[in-house]
């Protein structure tokens, strides 16, 4: 991974959205926006608030949270570590 987030924030690589709910083809339109994805990479932190999450951390995050963007092909999100709800173990 060419990208290190700075300070606070965190890359997380979302989660793919539903593709077919009972049988039915769902278009790109109207699916819903995945909420959990997997960190790729972290910040260090700042001098206030310590990094505690890490790659490969399973996460829960808000429907808007984060900004969406595209690396070689690859669409992510980077967000604040506040931006994260939850670990999944």
């Amino acid at each position: 991974m060419n990208i290190k987030p700075l300070a606070d924030r965190v890359l997380v690589l979302p989660a793919p959205a539903e593709e077919k709910v009972g049988g039915i083809i769902i278009p790109d339109t109207a699916k819903e926006k995945p909420l959990c994805g997997t960190i790729v990479a972290a910040g260090n932190g700042t001098k206030d608030e310590k990094m505690i999450l890490k790659e490969g951390d399973k996460v829960l995050y808000g429907k808007y949270s984060g900004t969406e963007l595209e690396f070689e092909g690859e669409k992510y999100l980077m967000m604040r570590q506040s931006d994260v709800l939850a670990i999944v173990e």
